[in-house]
């Protein structure tokens, strides 16, 4: 059954608790939207683990923009978001409708994700009034990573947490039909789950989230700079690609590939003939 925002909302009033898994290419959202991923996100993270920058700030419209056509290509059944940039709708209401708009038609995104509380309640407010769904995101927000002062934990002291749910409340208000709670305590987490009707997806925020989401780079260990404290690894992908790597690499230094079996033939006689033509 194909996901929508309905779906993925009908689950938090059923309890059934949402899956979502970002992905950045086609292999990985095909895989991921066969097993049954209820979501799929394209995340601005792809700029650390696909574009080997030091943080998420450099990603641009068009980096976001080519990696959603080629996860949209291999997404059918799961609900497709794609992240908005630094700086895409930040700067006006006017930017943030204009990019959102760029990320459904040419990224062919289904839904946006915007950093931010109540401070971009009035972006989230044009982009869903213009037909493009919206799911925010608070807690760490990796674009305000200079702000915050590094990749910590949030709403720890208690004006930190009720600025929190003062800002789930705003992005709810303003239309988000969903939440992401990145790094903030699990108690926190619940409570904002609990006051709120749409809803939240966690990462590193706890069980009591209506839904969990993951990077597949940190689930399957192939970004080795660093593992998130949240991220469990469900298999070692990481270590068998290398030595995949090193046995190709062996074998092609000592002639074992390719085998016969890999090679291609002709005909006998016209590989004389070449053969014999050559020493003419």
């Amino acid at each position: 059954m194909k996901n929508t925002i309905l779906t993925i909302q009908q689950q938090k009033i059923k309890k059934d608790k949402i899956s979502m898994i970002t992905a950045y290419d086609y292999c990985a959202a095909k895989l991921a939207d066969e097993a049954g991923a209820n979501a799929i996100m394209v995340g601005d993270s792809l700029g650390m683990v696909m574009l080997g920058y030091d943080d998420t700030i450099s990603v641009t419209m068009e980096d976001m923009i080519h990696h959603a056509k080629a996860v949209a290509r291999g997404t059918k059944n799961a609900l497709l978001i794609v992240d908005m940039p630094f700086m895409s709708y930040q700067t006006s209401v006017r930017d943030a409708l204009v990019n959102a708009g760029r990320l459904m038609k040419e990224g062919r995104a289904q839904a946006v994700k915007l950093e931010g509380g109540k401070e971009i309640a009035p972006q989230i407010k044009a982009i869903t009034e213009a037909g493009i769904p919206v799911m925010a995101h608070l807690g760490l927000t990796p674009q305000h990573i200079n702000a915050l002062g590094g990749f910590k934990t949030q709403g720890k002291n208690e004006a930190a947490a009720r600025k929190l749910i003062d800002d789930a409340a705003a992005v709810e208000e303003a239309g988000a039909f969903a939440v992401v709670l990145e790094c903030i305590p699990d108690t926190l987490a619940e409570i904002i789950t609990d006051r709120l009707s749409i809803p939240t997806i966690g990462i590193g925020a706890g069980k009591n989230c209506d839904g969990q989401v993951l990077v597949c780079c940190d689930m399957l260990a192939t970004f080795g700079d660093f593992t998130p404290k949240f991220a469990k690894q469900y298999a070692q992908i990481g270590s068998l690609m290398k030595r995949a790597f090193k046995d190709y690499i062996g074998e092609v230094k000592s002639g074992a590939f390719p085998a016969d079996e890999h090679s291609f033939r002709m005909d006998g006689e016209i590989a004389k003939k070449l053969r014999e033509a050559r020493n003419d």
